[in-house]
């Protein structure tokens, strides 16, 4: 059974699919104002012949994200899989144009929110179960018109590798995805539309990725017999530009 965020739209819509097609039951997190996108992706899910719940919320609150694993194990009896894909980011030229609002609504959703998860899902957690987090590039390589985004993106690397030491003594493994510009929802909505016209096209392979092309990897990393070697690591899915 997989607890995944933001899983209404883009990678988080993928995996729920991706994740449901390979035999798991999905619990979908996701904004009230997303309700219709949530139902989309619940169909797909039930196509696939599994069951899922829905749970609407905002992440910057800790009763939501405690809500959502005690409704985990109630409806479906366990939590093998914390998938955390929600993130929120917005773009500004200037530094003085970051609020401080912005920037704590980036931190609680991004950062705040994981925490808060994981520390609500491990000790209920049993050993093969697996917590996947969503890096970025930007970890790596931040861009400074994201300036309060790229910093939660280096605090998830740092979150998932001191969440792989404290699960490893449950055999918990915790892993990260770190994607490259990706087509999403978010794109469109929170850049100029000059940036969104050329999003993607600097990369090596010369365009943004599509959700589903990721989706496989965040499989792979949930599943036990395919990765159980793998803990503390961050999968870079860059289209060829190379990470550290």
């Amino acid at each position: 059974m997989a607890l995944i965020t933001g899983a209404d739209s883009g990678i988080g819509k993928a995996v729920a699919i991706a994740f449901a097609r390979e035999g798991a039951d999905v619990l979908l997190s996701y904004l009230p104002e997303e309700e219709q996108d949530a139902a989309d992706t619940a169909q797909w899910v039930e196509k696939a012949g599994r069951k899922v719940a829905k749970l609407p919320g905002d992440l910057r609150e800790e009763s939501y994200c405690e809500d959502l694993v005690a409704r985990a194990l109630a409806d479906f009896g366990e939590l093998d899989l914390l998938v955390n894909v929600a993130g929120f980011q917005m773009t500004h030229d200037k530094i003085e144009d970051f609020t401080t609002e912005e920037f704590d609504h980036t931190f609680k959703t991004n950062v705040y929110a994981l925490f808060w998860l994981a520390r609500a899902a491990l000790p209920k957690m049993k050993s093969g179960s697996a917590i996947i987090n969503t890096a970025s590039i930007q970890a790596y390589d931040p861009s400074p018109n994201l300036l309060p985004y790229a910093a939660t993106k280096s605090a998830i690397v740092s979150l998932t590798k001191t969440l792989s030491q404290i699960g490893m003594k449950q055999g918990i493994r915790a892993n990260a995805v770190a994607p490259g510009p990706v087509w999403t929802p978010l794109i469109p909505s929170t850049m100029p539309d000059q940036k969104v016209e050329n999003f993607g096209k600097d990369g090596p392979i010369g365009r943004p990725a599509q959700p589903a092309e990721l989706a496989p990897a965040y499989v792979f990393l949930a599943a036990e017999q395919d990765s159980s070697y793998i803990t503390g690591s961050v999968m870079d899915l860059t289209g060829g530009k190379m990470l550290p």
